[in-house]
């Protein structure tokens, strides 16, 4: 097995930048070497998404280039895995003769099996079985790590198609994240962030002992040598008091929350089934910044969702304009096969009308952002060192703790917490000079 190559392209949320690490953690314990290009390769590997139409028809292209990389030299070996290949579980080989092994996020440690199985015939793997966290991590790893608590959601949002690709819900035990936690630490993490579908309805599943999402983040902020503690995505529904509380208390939880919105209007988000109206989605918001005045807050909003109105999109629009998001993804909704809205065929918003919209509301946040922004032209603020600008290889970039990209001048290495006195701003980030090395820890 050694000497062989691979090439693993990733597509959508962070749940699959951590499942694709791990992906190269069990490829690197059976002797595999990654590579730049996918035509050098042994091994092409796919770790798919279907939160998003863009991101199948990127995955297409890709499918395209390894079919003709795999004609070029018959004894490469294409893998499919992810959510994409768990919602085409009974299909994927009928439409992509070509690919040799598919798996769903939850049979991630199949892939091994596959590749030292004595004869490579076309398998998929698709229950909803384990944890990819449980399987070796990467040699590689920066200062900013992520940590999966939980994989699956119980919520039924009609857009969704998570449930179907990722399972329901299921916690990992809190003392195995911790022990995890100590272990990123010991490889150099400084920074965590926290992963799952519905990350604040961690632990309610756990048996015998339930645990709760603000019980974990005590945990964690308490072992030694974190410095950063984050977590994505909760759900409105599930930010209580005690999670508040501990954005307060904890010495190492970061000063943002993203706390998707969806929809501005009570209408559309009872269409979409999301469990909370506007005025709760107000309530939450005004929870967090009593306690936390100084809190980056980012969403997720989608436009043209069927059924929206001109007055439906005027209440995100005035919603956004009153919170003052700190940044929006903002997205056109895109049907998702299964999924109760693909099945609404009256009342849809046109596509044009949709990017008409969004344009709009990219207007509105974008202004609310650059007013945040402001506020920290003329302070010195803690960033967290991750390399060269991507605009500017003489310039360094980084990310404060209220999640705010920095890009500055300065002298450091990555990892390092440095402060930067900040001396310009715009809606996506900051700019300006470091000024001292922080301490070593917290």
């Amino acid at each position: 097995m050694a000497g062989l190559a691979y090439h693993l392209t990733t597509f959508g949320c962070q749940m699959n930048v951590h499942d694709s690490q791990r992906i190269e953690g069990l490829l690197e314990s059976l002797g595999y070497e990654e590579v730049a290009e996918a035509s050098l390769a042994d091994l092409i590997l796919l770790n798919t998404c279907s939160i998003r139409e863009s991101a199948d028809r990127r995955l297409a292209t890709q499918l395209g280039n390894a079919k003709r990389f795999k004609a070029a030299r018959p004894g490469v070996v294409i893998g499919v895995g992810g959510c994409w290949a768990q919602s085409l579980k009974d299909e994927v080989f009928a439409r992509y003769p070509f690919v040799d092994v598919a798996f769903g996020p939850g049979q991630v440690d199949q892939l091994g099996a596959f590749l030292l199985s004595d004869s490579l015939t076309a398998q998929g793997y698709f229950e909803f079985e384990g944890f990819t966290a449980d399987l070796p991590m990467r040699a590689k790893q920066t200062a900013a790590a992520w940590m999966q608590i939980s994989v699956g959601c119980n919520q039924r949002c009609s857009y969704c198609i998570v449930p179907s690709t990722r399972g329901l819900e299921r916690s990992r035990p809190l003392e195995d994240l911790v022990a995890e936690a100590e272990r990123l630490v010991s490889r150099g993490a400084r920074e965590i962030t926290l992963l799952g579908q519905n990350v604040n309805s961690y632990g309610r599943d756990l048996r015998p002992q339930r645990r709760s999402f603000a019980e974990l983040l005590v945990a964690v902020d308490a072992v030694d040598g974190i410095d950063r503690l984050r977590y994505m995505s909760p759900h409105p529904q599930d930010i209580g008091a005690e999670v508040i509380a501990a954005h307060v208390e904890l010495e190492s939880l970061c000063e943002h929350i993203h706390l998707p919105l969806q929809s501005g209007s009570s209408k559309i988000l009872k269409a979409m089934r999301r469990t909370y109206n506007r005025e709760r989605y107000l309530e939450r918001v005004a929870m967090i910044r009593e306690a936390v005045p100084e809190i980056s807050l980012t969403t997720d909003i989608i436009v043209g969702f069927p059924g929206e109105s001109e007055e439906d999109f005027q209440q995100t629009l005035s919603l956004a304009e009153q919170v003052k998001f700190d940044a929006a993804y903002t997205f056109c909704y895109s049907p998702r096969r299964g999924t109760e809205a693909a099945g609404i065929a009256e009342r849809v918003v046109s596509p044009e009308l949709a990017s008409e919209r969004i344009g709009r509301l990219i207007e509105v946040v974008q202004r609310s952002a650059h007013q945040r922004a402001q506020r920290f032209v003329g302070h010195r603020v803690e960033v967290l060192v991750e390399g060269h600008s991507r605009t500017n290889l003489e310039r360094l970039r980084g990310r404060t703790r209220h999640n705010k990209a920095v890009n500055f001048d300065g002298i450091a290495e990555p990892g390092e917490l440095i402060e930067v006195e900040i001396d310009r701003a715009s809606s996506a980030s900051l700019g300006g000079r470091a000024t001292l090395v922080a301490s070593a820890t917290r």
